[in-house]
């Protein structure tokens, strides 16, 4: 069963899993031990703001305001994304 994510839930990422921009290839990855994910650049953008400070509110806020974009479908988006990759264990909520 995937963890439920909350408004009040402060997402980060745990130690050992890394956000890192792959220059050579033009990418971001996920590093966590012994796997990699390729990540696309708004999974980026949200896991930027995954610091364990800000709450998922806080998170959807600023992107909606970064992107111009319907508050609603972020937080739908980004509750989605994140609840995965805790189920995967590179994101603790």
């Amino acid at each position: 069963m995937t963890e439920r994510i909350t408004p009040l839930s402060q997402p980060r990422l745990p130690r050992g899993v890394k956000l890192k921009r792959d220059e050579v290839r033009g990418q971001w990855t996920l590093l966590a031990p012994e796997r990699i994910f390729r990540i696309d650049a708004p999974a980026a953008a949200i896991l930027e703001l995954c610091d364990g400070a800000r709450t998922l509110d806080a998170i959807v806020d600023q992107l909606a305001a970064k992107f111009s974009a319907d508050r609603a479908v972020i937080a739908r988006d980004v509750t989605a994304m994140l609840e995965d990759l805790v189920a995967k264990r590179v994101v603790e909520a």
